[in-house]
């Protein structure tokens, strides 16, 4: 044989050797998925417990005059502060929701330091949740999700090639173990971090095996149910499709003001000084607290609001009431700086929209709309895609939270709409918004 000839052999070898890699990176993604499941599920739980408590402690305002409210007010201020001391003293970037930091270190451009982020993303997330701000728990496990990929690869020693693959399955983790919604979580990291995630095969499938997994444990140790408990509805008549095209036209609208709003909230805490930021922390306490007492479904992650709002609870004037104090109140609580996401508050406000634009349109139009709820579950989608800019993650995520597959031609009538007429107004993605003013700040500082 020529000297310079190649030897089949060899090459053959180096495939076997490539795959073997590749198949251990399977493995450790299924490591991912399990430890994210595990932590997902304990936080998921004892929020749970939390919330329980925060709520008998509200109902008991008033039994006892003035004393009563002591320790509702000490709880949301406290719970509030000691959030923002963890982040501001120990790990600014846990502030928020953190997919903005997953995708700069999935750029290498922000540092990944698992052993401080891990702790601290989740004992600050139960104070800062549990004090009812409107923020999501799926910011947390998101990112609590990236940094056990990081984890496991510094660990195990994995070379540096493997960072993109393990990180992005324990964000896609994070996202399945929060909703019950693995497809979801697998469909975010493609659509959303397309930009970040480095897609090869075995990628794609590391992060599949992950977010399988983590909604496996999350589903042992949390249970089986939906996540929004809701009736199944029945496809609606094709002469009502071009309701769902105006409904996406409005949350193209919806989704352009709250980035906005957003942004603006952000800013303003961040110019204030430490002790305006201290009693900025204070007041938020107050507000939420009070707001909580006297209107419980306007405060928290939105999930019981969810469930009143589909049981036609509320009246029309409520429900314009209800989405407009949600949305000020979100856009107030992430400004704080406290770790939370904004998935949840923001399905919350899809479906309160989504339900007062079906009643109307029941009023108007009732030959062409069965159900208010098919506009709720539509608008769940419809405003994700306007601020997140992800159609696709924001279809799959209302189908797999409430188990409504019957409805996907609708909503992908109202994500497509919701999207391209929100881009075409200058509205960019909100976790890109976000990456960027973080590098801006970085480097201001």
């Amino acid at each position: 044989m020529n000297k310079k000839q190649k030897s089949p052999w060899k090459s053959d070898q180096r495939f076997i050797d490539a795959d073997t890699k590749n198949l251990s990176l399977i493995f450790y993604a299924f490591v991912v998925g399990a430890i994210a499941g595990a932590i997902g599920s304990i936080f998921r739980l004892t929020l749970s417990y939390i919330d329980i408590f925060r709520d008998r402690l509200y109902a008991g305002t008033g039994n006892s005059g003035i004393i009563s409210w002591v320790l509702p007010l000490l709880f949301g201020v406290i719970g509030i502060s000691v959030a923002l001391l963890l982040v501001k003293k120990f790990a600014p970037e846990t502030s928020g929701s953190g997919v903005q930091e997953i995708e700069g270190a999935l750029d290498e451009i922000r540092p990944l330091r698992w052993k401080r982020v891990l702790p601290v993303k989740f004992i600050a997330s139960l104070f800062s949740l549990g004090s009812g701000l409107l923020l999501g728990r799926e910011g947390p496990t998101i990112q609590i999700g990236a940094n056990v990929g990081k984890m496991i690869k510094d660990i195990f020693r994995h070379p540096d090639n493997k960072t993109n693959p393990l990180v992005s399955a324990g964000a896609a983790a994070g996202l399945a173990s929060a909703f019950n919604a693995p497809l979801a979580g697998i469909i975010f990291v493609i659509e959303e971090m397309h930009g970040h995630f480095r897609y090869t095969f075995f990628s794609v499938a590391a992060i599949m095996v992950a977010s399988g997994t983590a909604d496996f444990v999350v589903r042992m140790l949390v249970g089986t149910s939906p996540v929004i408990k809701m009736m199944v509805f029945p496809n609606p008549p094709l002469s009502g499709i071009w309701l769902f095209i105006l409904l996406g036209l409005l949350f193209s609208l919806v989704g352009y003001v709250f980035n906005k709003l957003l942004i603006l909230s952000l800013n303003f805490f961040s110019d204030l000084s430490k002790n305006a930021m201290i009693l900025g922390a204070v007041v938020a306490g107050l507000v939420i607290v009070i707001v909580g007492i006297f209107h419980p479904k306007m405060i928290g992650g939105g999930y019981n609001t969810i469930r009143t709002v589909l049981d036609h609870s509320f009246t029309l004037k409520f429900l314009i009431v209800l989405f407009v104090g949600r949305l000020l109140l979100t856009v107030f609580s992430y400004g704080t700086g406290v770790p939370g996401g904004i998935f949840a508050p923001l399905l919350a406000l899809g479906v309160v929209f989504g339900m007062l634009f079906g009643s109307v349109m029941q009023y108007y139009f009732p030959g062409l709309v069965s159900h208010p709820g098919v506009f709720a579950v539509a608008g769940m989608a419809g405003i994700f895609a306007s601020t997140v800019r992800a159609p696709l993650t924001g279809l799959v995520l209302a189908v797999e939270m409430t188990s409504n597959f019957e409805l996907i031609l609708p909503l992908i009538i109202t994500t497509a709409t919701a999207s391209l007429v929100t881009a075409q107004l200058g509205n960019q993605p909100i976790y890109t918004t976000l990456l960027e003013r973080t590098k801006a700040i970085k480097k201001a500082t």
